[in-house]
């Protein structure tokens, strides 16, 4: 039967069940070794350097990242294609980058993981091609995509071919934004064009003391502009989380960073047509007196909005974003009975809670996340007004207040304001005022909303009675305190009904909560058009 069924093939190519199993073993044998090698990574001793340096190398940052046995591998054998300065000796499974998906606390993600024990991490035209493969899938499955950066940057070898994937992978970074979460961390070097995917994604976390970022490294820095600078100064964690804003999070070593990422991805949703997860909560006795006694007596004596915070959310929920940049506002995540919101609050404690240009960027891009991923926007106010002076005038304060303004008008999410104490001028419109769309706006009995100060408003209107005046000092405090009693107040906002309603602090936390309960089927849709054109 065997001899009719292949009578056109030679005996010698016909397969018993013996010699074919031993065949099939032989060719598992072949795979088992290509897959091991590929394990390997750039070598034991490649390894060996990465953990010298205290760094883990990328498969180890997936295993802790990813739920136990959910990673599925993509592109594990996938090697380079250049030839040029002897390259092509050179060889390595995977060329740099682990790639798949899997589950954290069980939702499915997908995740690349540079490898820098080959050619430095550095990125080719096969490494882009895998990460853009997971972006893409990430896109059509509607699933997070979490990039692990450690990578000298771009393979000098392949030239142009190497530039070409990093645009290809920035044009998949801004076609996924507000689509699916977007998470870098940093987990060691990146340079150059490398910076600019991470700079679109939607958080970039650095671990302190072994990443850095910049357009220019320290050498080409002393080059041109003659600075002596090191690598952690120009680039590092803690002055990209200070000083440029650059970094969402700093970490003290890769575990906390790649906890740091389990732990936001449990407050955000899978995609931008899914809700955020809500956990389990019994309702409880929410009222919440320690509130009645927060904000100080003077007016001008500094209190912390964390404290607030605090007591009108779930227990230990509140996970602060770009916690120090900007200090004089406040952003991050939290729970309200369970369900997930996004928090900007002014920080009186920290330049006594005035916006300027870092404060009205920082909370601004905060606002635009919240709202492409159905993050519900709750704010609390006590705002001065606008930082004034020379430096922020000359460097856009207008443009930069403007992207504040920009990102609470367009913003369709439920958003609930809070206003503590005062609630001045042109900031009082931009933190989510009624007039822009906020849908719940209450005032504690302590808020003060008008155009400016007491003290600036009594000098101005009325200049010449106190001027006239004997004792124009005791003249100016009468006035003050005139002005005090019809505007420093929230009744005359309440009449017009720019603030619903004036509650006891106490009571804040068991409105919220119905409030938010009553907006979880709000519908609102902005004017048909391409998109807007935000004050960049």
């Amino acid at each position: 039967m065997v001899n009719t069924y292949f009578r056109h093939i030679p005996n010698s190519y016909i397969r018993t069940d013996s010699n074919f199993a031993d065949t099939m073993k032989d060719k598992l044998k072949i795979l088992e070794e290509k897959i091991a090698g590929a394990k390997l990574l750039g070598g034991i001793k490649r390894i060996e350097a990465q953990h010298k340096k205290g760094k883990m190398t990328a498969r180890e940052r997936v295993h802790f990242l990813m739920d136990e046995g959910s990673f599925e591998e993509i592109g594990m054998l996938v090697t380079h294609r250049a030839t040029d300065f002897g390259i092509d000796k050179e060889k390595y499974p995977g060329d740099g980058v682990v790639t798949g998906f899997g589950t954290v606390n069980g939702r499915l993600v997908y995740v690349y993981a540079q490898d820098f024990t080959v050619f430095g991490g550095s990125l080719s035209e096969t490494h882009a091609k895998k990460i853009c493969r997971i972006m893409d899938l990430a896109m059509q499955n509607g699933a997070p995509v979490i990039g692990l950066n450690d990578s000298g940057g771009a393979r000098i070898q392949e030239g142009v071919v190497s530039l070409g994937g990093y645009a290809d992978i920035f044009y998949r970074n801004t076609l996924a934004s507000g689509v699916i979460p977007q998470i870098s961390a940093i987990m060691g070097p990146c340079a150059g064009g490398a910076v600019y995917s991470p700079a679109i994604t939607d958080f970039i976390m650095m671990v302190e003391n072994a990443s850095y970022m910049f357009v220019t490294g320290p050498n080409v820095v002393k080059t041109v502009t003659h600075e002596e600078v090191t690598s952690e100064e120009l680039g590092g964690a803690s002055t990209h989380a200070t000083k440029s804003g650059v970094t969402h999070f700093t970490a003290p070593n890769e575990l906390d960073c790649i906890n740091y990422i389990k732990k936001i991805l449990g407050y955000i949703p899978q995609n931008c047509e899914d809700q955020p997860p809500v956990v389990a909560y019994e309702d409880a006795d929410e009222m919440r007196p320690a509130l009645n006694t927060i904000i100080p007596s003077n007016p001008n004596q500094p209190y912390d909005m964390k404290d607030v915070i605090s007591e009108c959310l779930d227990a230990d929920s509140f996970f602060e974003v770009h916690k120090d940049f900007a200090e004089n506002i406040v952003v991050g995540f939290a729970r309200l009975a369970g369900r997930s919101i996004g928090i900007v609050a002014n920080q009186p404690a920290y330049l006594a809670g005035v916006l300027d240009i870092h404060a009205s960027t920082k909370a601004a891009r905060f606002v635009r996340f919240c709202d492409c991923f159905n993050i519900p926007l709750l704010v609390f106010e006590d705002v001065p007004g606008f930082l004034p002076g020379t430096d922020q005038e000359w460097n856009g304060i207008i443009a930069n207040g403007a992207k504040l303004l920009y990102a609470f008008c367009e913003a369709t999410v439920p958003r609930i304001t809070v206003i503590t104490r005062k609630a001045y001028g042109g900031a009082y419109d931009v933190m989510n005022s009624k007039h822009i769309g906020a849908d719940m706006n209450y005032a504690w009995p302590s808020a003060e909303i008008a155009v400016m100060g007491a003290k600036g408003a009594a000098e101005i209107i009325f200049k010449k009675e106190i001027a006239e005046a004997k004792d124009p000092e005791t003249k100016l405090k009468e006035k003050e305190l005139e002005f005090n009693e019809l505007f420093a107040n929230p009744y005359k906002a309440a009449e017009h009904g720019y603030v619903d309603e004036v509650i006891k602090p106490e009571n804040t936390r068991r409105r919220l909560i119905a409030s938010f309960k009553m907006l979880e089927n709000k519908v609102a849709k902005l004017p048909r058009k391409k998109h807007g054109n935000i004050p960049l």
